[in-house]
């Protein structure tokens, strides 16, 4: 912190200020120096004291937080002879302060725990803990606390401690469990079972349970489990106790997903869960909802840790379909959020039979299927006194929606048409009232395309049926009817006498404000299968297009219309396609060109995304089939265009989203004409370097990897896109290298390294001959350590291919000289490559980016062995081999090891994802 150390009273006011200044502004300074605060080297000493003066509630918590902050991010900072004195300082203030505030005590808590996992001279923290505070009665909560967060912190990603002391701990922990658990049980008699206790003692094992380290016989027959059984048998439970045993319960269901290696415990909780199902009735007779949800969720981790051994072994032993049968129980509450929480088992269960292909299985399980759907069927139905529609965007649309994907999961089990044929006869031979009509219909819509439309005559049936349906139904019925009709478009597909009275039906709805979006999307499902006999409708399409903003449609369904009618577009003969696409476009360029002429005003009316989006959605589907030589019929269409596109781009360069929007129009208009858009492409790349230069949009960057892909091939074009790209690279280098430039701006490396990777697919000695290069694989080599999914993944696969195009003889006459090139690049960078490569799967990267960083890696070594094998051994050798609390983070024999199997590896998948 710039000025030295602040005062106590200085931090005190920034805290009160932090809390308690009714002005945002003040809070905002207040929080932004406490932050520098707590980053500096100060913060150590001013936490400590904070802690001692005791002075209120918000400057413990902070001085607590700021002390757990900087064990877990900054222990590196504290010489190793203070670390005694900080935890006897932490055991002193957990003390203190216990009973200030729980808050306080869970963060200090925290602190203790990350202390222990970095701290390797503290050898049997859990041993030292339990015989210094046990016998305290006073002391019980805190203890139970810090014990309940150690084993939670073991797999804490900021702390890194290294696989080796993580091991260490785990079979540290493992060594005292059964003592933890004694304790625990203890704890409970002494306090009579008092309920905070009994929370406590519920959180701690659950926490145990979780780390995996409990021995499971000795769990099997322990007081502390029927002591749980008990609180959840009981009736007078309190609701947050309940919660804490239901989570304790869950969590040793699954740590014993390993069925076979833990079956005396594993009897014990089935049979304790068993015993549950009257307590589940009697939270139903009371309607407690809180209670009956803590329920299903033990019934269902019961059903998902025994799921291979109820497929195994159904009706046998713990292969038991009790099981089934509780969450059937509560796929029959009247609460639709319970039998919610059962989706991912019945999911996992028709995975499985799906895998077995038994029949005999499939049979055995079929009517347990078939009273779900039921059960489903009946949850779908809306209130009878509902208005207007179905709602998508609410909670219990987003549920009908799971429902609709789990019943497209399960169908096979029951039989798509024997199913579909059961619920429409329910409609046809009953007269049920229209809630239940309207839930048949979405489950029969949710199953329609899975049935075989070939000489179907139920299908064909209930398509006239819908069709003809009465006008003054609830308009919800409509609703969903029109659903079905566009689910059934492969049915109108093989009987194309249906077309015309299925248009004429969506077309009532489409003139109906409540049901024009879903006869949008109807219309747009016909379109997409039935191009063919749609062909002779386009016309009627393109009156639906020239006056879309006169239906009530969302802006997801207009687009949707619009990919209709260019997919149908596109199957028109050539010479017709041109005068139809201009037509089909007119509207959008007519509402750009008024926007251009308007004056600039805040309002919605001058956003020209609406347009912009039709006109790409437009571009994106109509892709005709053109001979080769023949003159794409889209092309001249395009061209036409461009000055438009151009100006409204040239008018919101500041602004990112419209522009965004400009270059995904012009993407697809490139890809739909292709080498047809050649006459674009100098004036398209003059606007984009200029635009770039005060405005460095990532998507620039995206539009130019388009059209390097398109014409990186044609010699005339190659040094042009160079420029462009070395123009680009300018502003771009400038922005990365800001501080935290590559953190802050990830779209723009994740765009910057696909255009060089399509550069080096396309051309890469142009590329790899120029100047740049070096600059873009130094910004490639920085970028390595980039902790974001989707840049990463393209730094990755530029930095692969491009070592790649040195390897790769693919007879092309440019083999040899590409692979001087290549060895030139890693003579300069590969040692510095490969450190960061290794540093970065070390202390920067998630584990889901390793097979990216592995494919690099034996990419360099394929390139040159011998060389690489020195590489990584320098790589290796500077890696830490301590951590600042003493720990071993690797050893000698691990690093030979380890460079032994990466560079005798054969292929990609034994290189060193698995053993970084």
């Amino acid at each position: 912190m710039e000025g030295g150390k602040p005062s106590l009273e200085l931090v005190y006011q920034a805290v009160q200020a932090l809390y308690h200044d009714p002005d945002p502004a003040g809070k905002e300074r207040a929080s932004v120096w406490l932050g520098e605060l707590q980053r500096s080297m100060y913060a150590w000493e001013i936490a400590d004291q904070l802690l001692q003066l005791k002075q209120d509630v918000e400057s413990c918590y902070f001085a607590a937080q700021t002390m757990k902050m900087k064990i877990q991010t900054s222990f590196y900072e504290l010489p190793a002879e203070t670390h005694i004195s900080l935890r006897d300082s932490l055991l002193s203030h957990i003390q203190n302060l216990k009973d200030l505030s729980p808050v306080i005590v869970t963060q200090l808590a925290l602190a203790i725990a990350d202390l222990a996992l970095q701290m390797a001279s503290w050898k049997g923290c859990v041993h030292t803990l339990i015989e210094k505070y046990s016998n305290d009665v006073s002391s019980l909560l805190f203890l139970i606390e810090i014990l309940t967060v150690l084993p939670e912190e073991v797999h804490s990603r900021s702390l890194r401690i290294g696989a080796n002391r993580r091991t260490e701990i785990i079979e540290d922990l493992a060594y005292y469990s059964s003592t933890v658990v004694t304790l625990l049980m203890s704890c409970v008699e002494k306090t009579g079972s008092n309920e905070k206790m009994l929370i406590k003692a519920f959180r701690c094992l659950g926490s145990w349970f979780n780390l995996g380290v409990l021995d499971s016989n000795f769990m099997a027959n322990n007081q502390l489990l029927i002591v749980l059984f008990q609180v959840l048998q009981r009736d007078d439970t309190s609701t947050n106790l309940h919660e804490a045993a239901s989570d304790c319960v869950c969590s040793s269901l699954y740590a014993i997903e390993n069925v076979d290696n833990n079956l005396p415990l594993a009897m014990q909780l089935f049979q304790g869960v068993l015993t549950l199902e009257t307590a589940y009735h009697m939270a139903v007779a009371r309607e407690d909802l809180d209670k009956v949800l803590n329920y299903c969720r033990i019934f269902t981790e019961l059903c998902e840790t025994f799921l291979e051994t109820i497929v195994r072994s159904p009706g046998q032993g713990m292969g038991d379909l009790r099981t089934l049968e509780l969450l059937l129980i509560c796929a029959g509450h009247p609460q639709y959020e319970v039998v919610e929480i059962s989706f991912n088992f019945w999911y996992r269960l028709g995975e499985h039979l799906y895998k077995t292909s038994d029949p005999v299985l499939h049979g055995l399980f079929r009517p347990f299927i078939q009273r779900l759907l039921h059960a489903l069927a009946r949850h779908c139905q809306l209130d009878p006194d509902h208005e207007g529609v179905p709602e998508d965007t609410d909670d219990f649309g987003e549920f009908r929606m799971r429902v609709s994907d789990l019943v497209k999961d399960l169908i096979f089990l029951v039989g798509s048409m024997e199913c579909f044929t059961q619920l429409y006869s329910t409609l046809k031979d009953g007269n049920p009232p229209w809630e239940v009509t309207e839930a048949v219909l979405f489950i029969m819509a949710a199953i329609a395309k899975s049935i075989d439309p070939e000489n179907n005559p139920t299908l064909t049936e209930v398509l006239e049926a819908v069709v003809h349906l009465n006008q003054n139904v609830h308009i919800a019925v409509r609703y969903t009817s029109i659903e079905l009709v566009g689910e059934m478009s492969e049915v109108v597909d093989r009987n194309p006498q249906f077309l015309d009275p299925v248009l004429n039906y969506l077309m009532k709805g489409l003139r109906e404000k409540p049901l024009s979006s879903v006869a949008a999307k109807a219309i747009h499902n016909i379109c997409s299968v039935c191009r063919d006999h749609m062909a002779q409708h386009f016309q009627g399409l393109l009156d639906i297009a020239r006056s879309l903003d006169s239906f009530a449609l969302s802006a997801d369904a207009a687009v949707g219309l619009l990919k209709g009618t260019a997919l149908v577009l596109a199957r028109l003969p050539l010479e017709k396609i041109a005068e139809c696409l201009s037509d089909l476009c007119a509207v959008q360029v007519i509402a750009l060109k008024k926007l251009l002429s308007q004056e600039a005003s805040n309002g919605k009316s001058s956003d020209p995304t609406v347009w912009l989006d039709r006109l790409a959605v437009i571009f994106r589907h109509t892709n005709p089939i053109v001979e080769n030589g023949q003159t794409h019929p889209c092309q001249k269409v395009i061209q036409e265009i461009w000055p438009v596109l151009s100006e409204t781009l040239n008018k919101h360069q500041a602004d990112n989203r419209i522009v965004e929007r400009c270059c995904r129009c012009l993407r697809f208009a490139v890809r739909c004409v292709g080498k047809g858009s050649a006459a674009l492409l100098q004036p398209l790349v003059t606007q984009m370097v200029s635009v770039y230069q005060v405005y460095p949009h990532s998507c620039f960057l995206y539009l130019g990897s388009i059209l390097v892909d398109e014409y990186g091939m044609e010699e005339g074009c190659q040094q042009g896109l160079l420029d462009m790209l070395q123009a680009l690279c300018m502003p771009t280098f400038q922005l990365l290298e800001q501080p935290n430039g590559l953190r802050n701006h990830p779209d723009t490396v994740d765009d910057l390294f696909r255009l060089a990777t399509r550069f080096i697919q396309r051309s890469p000695v142009t590329l790899l001959r120029s100047q740049i290069i070096v600059h873009i694989i130094q910004c490639a080599i920085a970028a390595t350590s980039l902790d974001h999914r989707d840049a990463n993944c393209s730094v990755m696969k530029f930095m692969r291919d491009l070592i790649h195009t040195g390897i790769a003889n693919d007879h092309e006459d440019d083999f040899e000289l590409r692979k001087q090139l290549i060895q030139q690049a890693m003579s300069q960078n590969g040692q510095q490559l490969v450190n960061q490569l290794i540093n970065t799967c070390c202390f920067c990267l998630p584990p889901y980016t390793l097979p990216d960083v592995a494919e690099v890696i034996w990419e360099i070594m394929l390139f040159d062995r011998p060389t690489f094998c020195r590489w990584l051994e320098n790589a290796l050798k500077g890696l830490p081999k301590e951590t600042s609390g003493g720990a071993v983070t690797v050893t000698h024999k691990q690093l030979t090891d380890f460079h032994k199997q990466v560079t005798s590896a054969e292929d990609c998948k034994h290189s060193p994802k698995d053993q970084v």
